[in-house]
């Protein structure tokens, strides 16, 4: 038997193996050790994420200066510091809470549109798309046009999202909530329930009509410290399973069949992400109406400030905050003393930006 001697390789530079970086990791990341796990971070999401958190801390502090009174910013962080001015009624009393509750709605709506457009993976897909705030808007109708007080009103709405979405699943899964099929049914399922609310509203006392129709459109007038309680807790019990969702977004990408490769179960992130997404943006729906258009476009403006494939889901969040902090603050100024609501401002903005998507998507396939 003849044994054949295997000339040892070179030994690489000690500056390829003790430089700055390690050659597996891709350019643009950090490798951070945690233990034995390894975590590779890209740069430009952080970055990212640090601009977006100053333009909404500077969009807060813009949001409790503007009105009347005008509030100089240095009182405005003096007040929030503790420092005590005679601004103070304004600007924590009267003006902070709706600006945190607007934070807050932005950043829920931002993160159940990531969740959504992941799993059907269409940038046109959205809570207020495939069906979930029509089915809260049905159930407030009914609510605030049959004499139900006040308190029931955001319990009616919840129910009547989360059965819309539980009928959108239904009619997904039964080809693994495919894309294709789950946005198809999410729009016949919004396209009916929207119907069924203008017959509830038409047959209604004119009074109530109105009043429908002005928690349909989406406002955070005369809310505040209550409903954002409410949605800091909804946040603390999703925290877990958006963690996950963090992680399960790294594979939604796939197809089926490379998931299973690769020991994925696709059908079941499907589904886990889909129902966190409506169960976030049912709950939000139901404590200030649907603010239309924030969980369609804040995901995509994200991805394409990351320059991702996916939408990334804390810079979506950011990006949902800052849009609903801006567009209750241009609602409150443009037209003051009118003022309009959160979701009329959202509204006018999510028309161009679906006519850019459908001009764009043209252009990709001319």
């Amino acid at each position: 038997m003849t044994v054949s001697r295997v000339r040892p390789t070179a030994r690489p530079p000690a500056a390829a193996v003790a430089g700055p970086r390690s050659p597996a990791v891709p350019v643009g990341r950090s490798l951070i050790r945690l233990g034995p796990a390894r975590l590779a971070v890209r740069h430009r999401p952080l970055a990212v994420g640090g601009v977006l958190l100053l333009l909404l801390a500077a969009a807060v502090v813009l949001g409790l200066s503007l009105g009347t009174p005008y509030v100089a910013p240095q009182d405005v962080l003096r007040s929030l510091a503790g420092g005590g001015t005679r601004y103070d009624l304004v600007v924590l009393d009267l003006r902070l809470p709706r600006v945190v509750l607007a934070v807050m709605v932005g950043a829920v709506f931002g993160i159940a549109g990531t969740l959504i457009q992941s799993v059907a993976r269409n940038p046109l897909a959205s809570p207020d798309v495939i069906g979930v705030s029509q089915g809260a808007g049905l159930a407030a109708t009914v609510a605030l046009t049959s004499g139900a007080g006040a308190v029931l009103i955001a319990p009616a709405a919840l129910l009547g999202g989360l059965a819309a979405a539980g009928a959108v699943l239904l009619l997904g899964l039964r080809h693994g909530l495919a894309a294709q099929r789950f946005v198809l049914a999410g729009v016949a399922v919004a396209v009916a329930l929207r119907a069924l609310t203008e017959v509830v509203m038409i047959s209604a006392d004119p009074i109530d009509g109105i009043r429908a129709q002005l928690w349909l459109v989406g406002t955070l007038a005369g809310k505040g410290w209550q409903e954002t309680a409410y949605l800091g807790v909804t946040l603390l019990v999703l925290l877990p399973v958006l963690l996950w969702a963090g992680w399960a977004l790294h594979g939604s990408a796939l197809d089926d069949d490379t998931a299973r490769g690769i020991g994925l179960r696709p059908v079941t992130r499907r589904i886990g992400l889909a129902t966190t997404g409506v169960l976030a943006a049912a709950m939000v729906t139901a404590q200030v109406g649907a603010v239309d258009f924030v969980a369609l476009a804040a995901p995509q403006l994200a991805r394409r400030l990351v320059r991702a494939e996916r939408p990334p889901l804390f810079c979506a969040a950011l990006v949902g905050a800052l849009l609903v902090v801006l567009a209750d603050l241009a609602g409150r100024r443009l037209f003051a003393p009118t003022q309009l609501p959160a979701g009329v401002l959202t509204a006018a903005l999510g028309g161009p930006y679906l006519i850019y998507l459908l001009l764009r998507g043209r252009r990709k396939v001319s």
